[in-house]
Formats: C-alpha cells, sequence, structure tokens
C-alpha cells in the first residue's frame, strides 16, 4: 500500500483490527522517521527547526486514520478491544456496515481494503463496485484473499492437505469440524486470479494487477480508481 501520513483508509471485513493496526503503525513509524531524519540535517546544516514545523510534521501523522467496517458487531468490539488494550486512541473508528452496501459517502477514502472477507460475501461484483463508489478518484482497491495454485503437482499437495488436514485439525482444536469444512470448501469456490482481475477491471478499476504469495495459495489483487 506504502501509505503516508494523511491517508484515509477503510477496512472493510476488518473487525479484529489487524489490517487497521498495521496500517496506523505504519504511517506513524514513518512520520517519526522523517522528523528525526529533518532534524538531524537541520542540525548538521546548523538550521533551527522551530515549534511550528516539528507541530506540521507530527499532525500530518494525526491526519491519517482508518475506519474499520465489519457487519459483524461482535467482531467490531473484538476490534476495540484490542486497539484499547495496545493503546491505540486517535486515528480509528468502527463501523458496522453491509459490504455490498456500505453506508458511506461517495469519494471518501484514499485507500480500500478487505483482507480475507471477500470471499464471505454473496455479490462479489457488489462488493467491487462499492470499493469503486467510495473511493476518490485516484484512490486504490487492493484485496488480499485465498486464491489458487496454478501447479498441478503442489495442487494436488494443497488439495490433500486441505480437506483432509484441516477439517480434522479443526476439530481437534476448536470442536468445530463444519466451519474449517466451510473454510476449505470456499476457497475453492472461490474466483482464480484471472477471473477475480476480470471483474475488477469491470467494475471500473483500471491498472489491476494481483501478486501470488506461497505460489498461490493467496493473492494480493490491486485496482486503482483513474
Amino acid at each position: 500500500m506504502s501509505p503516508r501520513p494523511g491517508t484515509k483508509l477503510l477496512d472493510v471485513a476488518g473487525g479484529t483490527g489487524d489490517i487497521a493496526f498495521r496500517f496506523l503503525n505504519y504511517v506513524r513509524s514513518q512520520s517519526d522517521f522523517n522528523s528525526l531524519t529533518a532534524l538531524q540535517t537541520s542540525t548538521e546544516q546548523g538550521v533551527d527547526i522551530n515549534e511550528d514545523e516539528n507541530s506540521q510534521v507530527s499532525g500530518r501523522s494525526r491526519d491519517c486514520h482508518v475506519t474499520v467496517c465489519d457487519i459483524n458487531q461482535s467482531m467490531l468490539e473484538v476490534g476495540m478491544n484490542r486497539a484499547t488494550q495496545s493503546g491505540i486512541t486517535s486515528g480509528i473508528s468502527w463501523l458496522k456496515g453491509n459490504a455490498e452496501c456500505l453506508p458511506i459517502e461517495d469519494n471518501s477514502f484514499d485507500v480500500y481494503t478487505i483482507a480475507f472477507g471477500i470471499r464471505n460475501c454473496t455479490h462479489i461484483d457488489k462488493v467491487v463496485e462499492e470499493a469503486y463508489r467510495v473511493l476518490r478518484p485516484g484512490g486504490r482497491f487492493m484485496c488480499l484473499e485465498f486464491s489458487h495454485v496454478s501447479n498441478p503437482l503442489l495442487r494436488s499437495v494443497y488439495d490433500e492437505y486441505s480437506f483432509q488436514v484441516i477439517p480434522v485439525l479443526g476439530q481437534i482444536l476448536a470442536a468445530d469440524w463444519d466451519s474449517y469444512q466451510y473454510l476449505v470448501e470456499s476457497i475453492r469456490q472461490f474466483q482464480n486470479q484471472e477471473d477475480f482481475k476480470r471483474i475488477i477491471r469491470t467494475c471500473g478499476f483500471r491498472a489491476v494487477t494481483y501478486e501470488n504469495l506461497t505460489f498461490g495459495v493467496v493473492a494480493i489483487h490491486s485496482g486503482f480508481k483513474l
């Protein structure tokens, strides 16, 4: 994502806050690094940095904001509790909403992310259309999701592990076979990389790309509202 201070992020299906916390920590660490670099450079050159200049740098960091949106209130409460425990009290807000019909105005955000959530939505095209609507011109859509392994040998091993091992582990560790069986089946039913790329383009995004992780077990899809 390479966010900068002042970036407005909408993280959908992100109730537990994982993406949001990483976003805030990254932007603020970059701002702190830039402030330190500017101070060191000015000191070496014998130039004083006044309080107004320092406050401008820290202010740009505070301007960054992430809105976490999730349809499940219980998940949002988990994220809010985690934020409190981590001392994150600013730059974040929580919103209950459906990814297929977001309660958000047009052209509101710089970046839209959804991680391991779009696979569980009924109408994937509506989710992507909503992402396009709420992004500002120049905004970026990013989706992290389970995908498809293209190598036949690796796919065979992965399928065997998925169907024969994952549900069993779910039963042993969480006494829940069905949820882990659904996890495996939903991954197989989700579009492959090229098909999902076409959906993103059809919804209006441009410069659409994807990056495979772990041979395609997971993929990061990206597109821009131009």
